[in-house]
């Protein structure tokens, strides 16, 4: 089951309310992507795409967590509603590799649920469209995946699996631009003036 476009837009800006901050103008911005991309993909939902897009990180309402920590949050929230479409994207987003992520044995709760349940699904289309838009959508606009790998690394480091990550969603893109038959950033809002723009990398605690 899904939430409506209303709803989904309503709990994003009470998770901002609760934990203020840039994720919910990405999470905006991922909603548009997966619109924007999944009108030109025959058989894909448009408004379910824009929906899954917009809740991916709501999460972070819980506040300023860790990546697993607010993909398992989100998962529980979005299945408390029985919205287990939404509650599939909260789990999978972050991990473009999926079952391929985890090569070390999980230490957290959060991350033993995340590998359990990802060992069990294959990656769908809404799975890799949102993979995807994650890596297109800043807080102030769309940028190239490039620019958005460099602003996540800038903000996080850099880990051994982030490699094989980037090639995932560039696979990713090409898949979906073979479908679009077109550049994904065709179909982006003024991506060529927001991704020369340089803003200071945001990190949680900025107070922003």
């Amino acid at each position: 089951m899904l939430p409506t476009k209303e709803i989904a837009e309503q709990e994003l800006q009470l998770a901002g309310e609760l934990n203020p901050g840039p994720w919910t103008k990405h999470s905006i911005n991922v909603g548009i992507a997966a619109r924007n991309i999944a009108e030109k993909v025959p058989g894909m939902d448009a408004e379910k795409a824009y929906i899954v897009g917009v809740l991916h990180d709501i999460g972070r309402r819980v506040g300023i967590v860790d990546i697993p920590t607010h993909v398992y949050e989100g998962y529980k929230y979005c299945r408390s509603k029985g919205w287990d479409e939404v509650a599939r994207i909260c789990m999978t987003h972050s991990y473009p590799l999926m079952q391929d992520e985890f090569t070390y044995e999980p230490q957290t709760e959060a991350e033993r649920e995340i590998k359990k349940y990802i060992e069990g699904c294959q990656a769908d289309e809404y799975d890799m469209l949102i993979q995807l838009c994650d890596a297109l959508a800043t807080d102030y606009g769309f940028v190239i995946v490039e620019k958005r790998f460099v602003d996540v690394t800038r903000r996080y480091g850099i880990m051994e699996t982030y490699i094989k990550g980037w090639e995932r969603t560039f696979a990713s893109k090409e898949y979906f631009e073979e479908k679009m038959g077109c550049s994904v950033y065709d179909v982006l809002p003024d991506i060529g003036r927001t991704t020369l723009l340089s803003p200071k990398p945001w990190k949680p605690g900025d107070g922003k």
